[in-house]
């Protein structure tokens, strides 16, 4: 799959993906249910509207490298560390998560990339085209963890 969520075939592919998703899908690794999995996705995108705050995280290497390793290496399934603010903690109403997931993706992806954007809490300051990235990946590992 392409890299970018801007990029039509990509967000179109993972609209589709979206969409069939059922309430009572299992996941394939974590501890999240969908809806908990929906809600922590809308998290992340709400973030980077600049509507979700999270604390900056601190970790013991430098953002760019943090950037790198995220962009480039395999995501550990179950394993990957995330910042306490993006845990779901309750349960959710499944097809309102679906609903502003789908909304939400149409939201970002109408931002133009050479805009400005705010800082991601993990990886420090992002272009659009980083969050494009971060979030194709991000939307893809978590579809995949529950079979699509």
């Amino acid at each position: 799959m392409p890299a970018f969520l801007h990029e039509p075939a990509v967000r179109d592919a993972l609209k589709q993906r979206v969409a069939r998703l059922r309430p009572d899908a299992t996941h394939r690794w974590g501890q999240m249910t969908v809806d908990q999995m929906l809600w922590h996705v809308n998290s992340g995108l709400e973030s980077s509207l600049g509507r979700f705050a999270v604390k900056e995280q601190r970790l013991p290497l430098p953002n760019a490298v943090v950037k790198f390793l995220v962009f480039n290496l395999p995501w550990r399934r179950g394993k990957t560390p995330t910042a306490p603010e993006f845990v779901a903690r309750d349960r959710y109403d499944f097809e309102r998560e679906r609903e502003r997931l789908l909304g939400l993706i149409d939201e970002v992806t109408a931002k133009p990339v050479d805009s400005p954007w705010p800082a991601s809490s993990f990886m420090g300051p992002m272009s659009g085209r980083d969050w494009m990235r971060m979030h194709a990946r991000h939307l893809d590992h978590h579809l995949a963890q529950f079979g699509e």
